[in-house]
């Protein structure tokens, strides 16, 4: 066995620990045994994604109890990505809130933090479904505890509303794997899928009904319309760092629609054939219709950069609504550039409130902020990449998703779609940005204009430029990512060799 498999899931776990018993009171301490972590975090990812990149698949065997018995991680292609993306993205983000002091506005951030990495590590490695569910209360249950660092009553009401939903999530996640248990006698999920395949229709009822429950929730934590309800406060109101590191937990979701229908619900299913991904489609082109209006109706900065997350998961869903090599192919590309985006510009957003003292995130004008040119220049750069303009990936992406979905009984409904919210998008983003960037005043205060702006911390700017630089990045190596991207594809609508790998070990 790999033993590197694991070392994602326990090794966030127990810095979590030992930062929760032993560094409570230091955050220096906290500081850096967290960045130490991340680095450490990122490297282990980067080697799991080259050792997938040969097209083995590992399985590390909890306790050497095999499959389907025992509680296995499974390494792949598709799970090495999200892995590196989001210790890449967490490492990033990590930098910012320690650089803007963040970190040290309420307690036990960075054990939170790492709880975060640790729950939504194992969900993107676990390849069985209870545990599944377990990793996503353990990043749901960090997540609680992020969304209202610092405090505030509007914080604190977010998050209320927050937990109310996503605690309705989980148990309805429940229900759906006591009913698939219950058919199937299984939860691992490669055993699940040979036992799914060989029901008849005739007796496959309560399987559909375990297949639609289990969409349910997955669409919940993708904030697909209509249940993308609980994301506008939350992303607008989360501490600016949370709510980047939220880029990712919302791909989560999208990742357990893609892993489990195309492994277990899959095309060739006939109980579920024609089922999920016709809801799928017109679910992301209402979210992606939403969420654009949204950038163009939006009155706060956090707002906005909620409802642009909200359009980014709608484009994302559509490509995986496909259920094809190539639409999967174009919806792992666009997951990475719109986690990328998503979180620079959330990050942006906050760098504008910091300097703009008690008009905050208002789309009202307000003073020319300090450091004006490259607050300026990374708006510029997160407003390209979220509305999908060239020459940045975000363009490519879609370009992407109109290719692979040109084929679809719907495609005019969806190029239709994706071309008018992208313009719809622009349109809002240019509005706020004039409004906050060249619409400036000056202070009341006549007398203190001659003064010199306050001094802000680099650190800060330095983790939005290595975003956007990701963002260029992935522009630029656009072949050879989407040629990893078709492989990856390829091996995820090739169940078989999953199948093998996990269950051919015992």
């Amino acid at each position: 066995m790999n033993h590197w498999i694991i070392v994602p899931v326990v090794m966030p776990a127990i810095l979590a620990a030992v930062m929760t018993l032993a560094m409570r009171y230091h955050i220096g301490l906290q500081r850096v045994f967290s960045l130490a972590g991340s680095v450490a975090l990122l490297a282990v990812a980067l080697g799991l994604l080259a050792h997938a990149g040969s097209g083995a698949i590992e399985v590390y065997e909890l306790g050497n109890w095999p499959a389907p018995f025992g509680i296995v991680l499974v390494l792949d292609r598709l799970s090495a990505v999200m892995v590196a993306l989001t210790a890449a993205l967490a490492l990033v983000v990590l930098l910012y809130a320690i650089g803007s002091g963040w970190d040290a506005r309420g307690r036990n951030f960075h054990a939170l933090w790492q709880f975060q990495l640790m729950g939504i590590c194992g969900a993107f490695l676990t390849g069985d479904a209870f545990n599944l569910f377990v990793f996503f209360e353990v990043l749901l249950i960090a997540s609680y505890g992020l969304m209202i660092h610092a405090g505030g009553a509007r914080r604190l009401k977010a998050g209320v509303q927050y937990v109310i939903y996503n605690l309705l999530g989980s148990t309805l996640f429940l229900f759906a794997l006591g009913t698939i248990y219950a058919v199937t006698g299984t939860l691992n999920m490669a055993d699940l899928a040979l036992r799914a395949a060989e029901i008849p229709v005739g007796d496959s009822a309560l399987l559909r009904v375990g297949a639609m429950l289990l969409f349910l929730v997955f669409a919940l934590k993708a904030a697909l319309l209509p249940l993308h309800f609980w994301l506008p406060n939350t992303y607008a109101e989360a501490p600016a760092p949370v709510a980047a590191l939220f880029a990712i937990m919302t791909k989560v979701g999208a990742y357990a629609i893609l892993r489990f229908y195309t492994l277990i619900f899959g095309p060739d299913l006939d109980a579920t054939a024609a089922l999920i991904d016709t809801i799928l489609l017109y679910g992301a082109l209402a979210t992606l219709a939403v969420g654009m209006i949204g950038i163009l109706g939006a009155r706060r900065l956090g707002r906005l950069a909620a409802f642009a997350a909200i359009g980014s998961m709608g484009t994302l869903l559509i490509a995986i609504a496909g259920f094809t090599e190539g639409s999967s192919t174009a919806a792992l590309y666009y997951a990475i550039h719109s986690t990328l985006a998503g979180a620079l510009l959330f990050l942006v957003v906050d760098l504008v409130r910091e300097r703009r003292g008690a008009l905050a995130g208002a789309l009202v004008p307000g003073p020319r902020l300090a450091q004006h040119g490259m607050v300026t220049a990374l708006w510029f750069g997160a407003a390209i990449a979220t509305a999908g303009m060239p020459p940045l990936s975000g363009f490519i992406g879609k370009l992407l998703v109109l290719d692979a979905t040109r084929d679809m009984g719907a495609a005019w409904l969806i190029w239709g779609t994706i071309l008018v919210t992208s313009l719809v998008a622009i349109l809002g983003l240019a509005q706020a940005g004039s409004v906050v960037f060249w619409k400036t005043v000056a202070p009341a205060d006549t007398a203190d204009t001659d003064a010199p702006p306050a001094a802000q911390p680099a650190l800060p700017l330095v983790a939005c430029f290595v975003l956007l630089g990701g963002i260029v990045a992935l522009s630029v190596l656009a072949g050879p990512v989407v040629r990893y991207l078709e492989a990856t594809a390829a091996q995820l609508h090739a169940p078989a060799g999953y199948i093998a790998a996990v269950l051919g070990q015992g």
